[in-house]
């Protein structure tokens, strides 16, 4: 079931890519059923906070009529920044399943672990790694398509 949910989180990460975006996508999950989706947004919106995660969050509190996602797990491609780390928390989130770390700002446990900080009214169960392989090609892909479109000839 984790490599069925990261693709649909791959799908999501895909628009992003699609829009010139940084390629991360989240889907949220509860009894088997996608709740929630989201891609990053940021350049479109001209919005900080349009991340996947946030996104996510806010579609699967809407079907849900609920702030507390209790009962559901996040399938996201790149470890949540503090933003997004903190929203689960906050959401109450019982699970995240990360493609890939991102040792630049990741508050999953490569920078900060937010979501396992025992000072914090919430924790979450965490997995790391879930078709690690495809989550970093997009974000590579991305990284060198963006330096080839800003290359001076």
């Amino acid at each position: 079931m984790n490599e069925y949910f990261m693709t649909e989180a791959l799908k999501e990460a895909q628009k992003a890519f699609d829009m010139d975006e940084v390629p991360i996508g989240a889907v949220i999950v509860k009894d088997s059923t996608i709740i929630g989706r989201g891609f990053n947004r940021k350049e479109a919106s001209c919005n900080a906070t349009a991340h996947a995660e946030i996104i996510a969050i806010k579609e699967a509190s809407e079907m849900l009529q609920a702030w507390r996602l209790t009962g559901c797990t996040m399938y996201v491609t790149l470890e949540p920044c503090a933003m997004c780390a903190g929203a689960l928390v906050n959401a109450r989130i019982d699970r995240l399943v990360v493609g890939v770390s991102d040792p630049k700002t990741g508050a999953c446990g490569s920078v900060f672990n937010i979501t396992q900080d025992k000072r914090l009214n919430h924790q979450i169960e965490l997995e790391i790694g879930i078709l690690e392989e495809k989550c970093s090609t997009i974000m590579k892909s991305f990284f060198e398509k963006l330096r080839e479109e800003t290359r001076i000839d």
